[in-house]
């Protein structure tokens, strides 16, 4: 067996609550948001889908059909697929990866762009952080009305305080632009004309 793509620890997470056919688990997997921490529509779901089956983690256990639409097959997870999902879910939690986002080498060439220009850049990316934290908070207001125990959301929680910890970044570092607190300063003449 290979290892757990973050989209099979999904699917498998969702087989794990109940037996489902892999639109369901798309859509539920929009509904709940998930395609904010995996990366997922519709074709890649269903090739997850068909590896774990290949891999005998999910099994077929019905097929539903609705109407005039085309017959679904319902999978259900195997032991072999619930001790899979655990042990990779063991693993992720305890295991520190370099997942090699960009944001890092963008702000660590940013000195080859002037000053002016690199903070315009990280106020456009601070808007869209903190809309991102309104979203998130707009999701935990809706998820704490239905008392929902937070076990079940903490992803949440953990993605809104890298947010919060971006933002503060971002506006210290866009104020010591601004005051000139940070030495922008380009001994090789190496800025280009602002855009």
């Amino acid at each position: 067996m290979s290892q757990l793509t973050p989209l099979a620890v999904s699917a498998l997470a969702l087989l794990v609550e109940a037996p489902m056919h892999p639109y369901e688990m798309y859509q539920l997997m929009l509904q709940r948001r998930e395609d904010r921490v995996v990366k997922v529509n519709a074709g890649s779901l269903y090739r997850a889908v068909e590896r774990l089956a290949r891999d005998g983690l999910i099994v077929e256990s019905a097929t539903e059909r609705e109407g005039n639409r085309p017959e679904r097959t319902v999978y259900a997870v195997t032991e072999a697929g619930r001790l899979a999902f655990l042990d990779t879910v063991e693993e992720m939690l305890a295991r520190h990866v370099n997942e090699f986002p960009e944001f890092p080498l963008a702000i660590g060439e940013a000195h080859n762009l002037p000053a002016d220009r690199v903070v315009e850049l990280l106020r456009t990316r601070a808007d869209e952080v903190a809309s991102a934290i309104a979203l998130l908070d707009d999701g935990l207001a809706r998820i704490a009305a239905k008392h929902l125990p937070k076990r079940y959301v903490l992803n949440v929680h953990y993605s809104r305080a890298m947010l919060a910890t971006e933002l503060d970044w971002l506006t210290r570092t866009i104020d010591d632009l601004t005051t000139g607190a940070l030495d922008w300063s380009s001994p090789r003449g190496a800025n280009r004309t602002a855009h």
